[in-house]
């Protein structure tokens, strides 16, 4: 089940496996040859040494993805990993031991053999240990903690929800239940309303997932909820453990020996989500580095100019509603947050989105930052905290999503960006429905390479001034 909250554990996995490989194949060389003698000895074997190490850690790996350790079961435990470690490394032992038959490489030291692969089973259960506990210690800590809303407050919708806690490694969170008409059921996690509430509790939570476990009387329900969660991009989970329940477009997925039907709005490529997080990650840090000198001018700059207060700061509403601080260059005099109701009715924008041409509160040296977007760089630190991507939706204040429409919603559904497919393509749209549309286009549509596409397509908008 929930096969993308895993995702990342299992990569971490892989990664440690091929590096514990080719760490234990090296120390053992150095063990058996010397730490001077080691690459010779390969050498006068037939095989170089550093290409062969990295060889061993590839084939340890697939042979652990083999035998199926990789596959998403969420029930593992120790002595069933131990086992399937074991039988991996038998399988690239026998391997081993017959390639060197065939191609009658009688230099290798079988004893050499014999050593590696006792060491290579303990060294690849201790390290596959001890990640699976730094990645439990982190979502204990709250790190990358995603809420889950219980629909149903009876004893299956509490059994589900201790079967999800119960996984730490998953990295959810149970907020509450929100019980059914006529249910006196106490469960041991807050009941914080009626279903009839979910709208509101949708919107007033961080809520990224809701689960439904609801008696065979209450399954009305299970349409209208499912709904509500398609045009807000919620994640949708619901456990088949009554026979007769079917829900239409899910993927069922296994947890803990039942079955799950998992109904996902939006972007579910997994690995493209990983590859799109270490994409900015890395891009951001370099980006920073890089454009530290021009960083300092501008705030030098502002400072000269405007006076203190360098950095403007503002909560912003983030993925599924979470608020996060974001930080741009000061461009408007320092009271303009205290100036927003003189203005407000003045939007060139139609809709809930502020936004003005001739603001009385922009600075001249705010003018020429915002010409050139220079005001935006700041939010590279968003991107490298996580708060933001640098390709999204744009994100908004808590002022502007109270006055969004519930189709609005779903642009929350995605992590916000520093630029998105609206600023490319219709920057100087003033109308919010339009631009709304456009983002739940790119959700609906993205990709790796419409990333890519959009950040391209962003510089020559930059240098035009568009």
């Amino acid at each position: 089940m929930i096969r993308r909250h895993l995702t990342a554990l299992h990569l971490a996995l892989m990664a440690a496996d091929g590096l514990s490989a080719i760490v234990v194949f090296i120390v053992a060389s150095v063990v058996r040859f010397g730490p001077s003698d080691w690459q010779e000895e390969w050498s006068l074997a037939g095989v170089e040494p550093w290409l062969l190490a990295l060889a061993y850690g590839v084939g340890l790996t697939a042979s652990l993805w083999l035998v199926g350790i990789y596959q998403l079961r969420s029930r593992l435990s120790i002595r069933t990993e131990w086992a399937d470690i074991a039988r991996a490394t038998l399988l690239v032992a026998v391997l081993t031991f017959a390639a060197l038959f065939l191609f009658k490489l009688p230099n290798v030291s079988r004893l050499f053999l014999i050593v590696l692969f006792p060491a290579q089973i303990v060294v690849t259960a201790a390290s596959r240990l001890v990640l699976r506990s730094l990645f439990s210690s982190l979502r204990a800590r709250g790190y990358n903690t995603r809420f889950v809303l219980m629909i149903g407050a009876g004893p299956s919708a509490e059994a589900f929800a201790d079967r999800i806690e119960d996984h730490l490694e998953l990295g959810l969170r149970v907020v509450g239940h929100l019980a059914e008409i006529g249910s006196s059921a106490i469960p041991r996690r807050p009941v914080i309303g009626r279903i009839e509430d979910i709208e509101a509790v949708l919107h007033g939570q961080v809520i990224d997932e809701v689960a439904i476990s609801l008696p065979v009387g209450a399954w009305g329900y299970v349409e209208p909820v499912t709904r509500l969660c398609a045009d807000e991009g919620k994640i949708v989970r619901i456990p088949l453990e009554d026979a007769g329940l079917t829900v239409p477009g899910a993927r069922v997925e296994e947890f803990d020996g039942i079955a799950i039907a998992s109904l996902v709005y939006g972007p579910d490529r997994t690995l493209a989500l990983v590859a799109k997080r270490l994409f900015d990650l890395s891009l951001a840090s370099i980006a920073l580095v890089i454009l530290s000198p021009v960083l300092a001018m501008v705030a030098a700059w502002v400072r000269l100019r405007d006076g203190s207060g360098v950095l403007f700061s503002q909560v912003r509403v983030g993925l599924h509603g979470r608020p996060f601080t974001i930080h741009k260059f000061r461009t408007m005099v320092q009271d303009a947050e205290e100036r927003y109701e003189e203005v407000v009715q003045l939007s060139d924008t139609t809709g809930p989105a502020f936004k003005m041409t001739n603001d009385p509160r922009i600075t001249r040296t705010g003018a020429t930052l915002r010409r050139l977007s220079l005001d935006e760089l700041p939010q590279l630190w968003n991107v490298v905290r996580g708060d933001m991507s640098l390709v999204g939706p744009r994100p908004a204040p808590p002022r502007e999503v109270a006055g969004y429409d519930l189709w609005h919603r779903r642009r929350l559904s995605m992590k916000p960006g520093i630029t998105g497919l609206w600023q490319v393509r219709a920057r100087r749209d003033e109308d919010f429905d339009r631009r709304a549309s456009i983002d739940l286009e790119y959700i609906d549509r993205w990709s790796l390479l419409l990333d890519f596409r959009i950040i391209v397509e962003t510089v020559p908008a930059l240098v035009q001034g568009r």
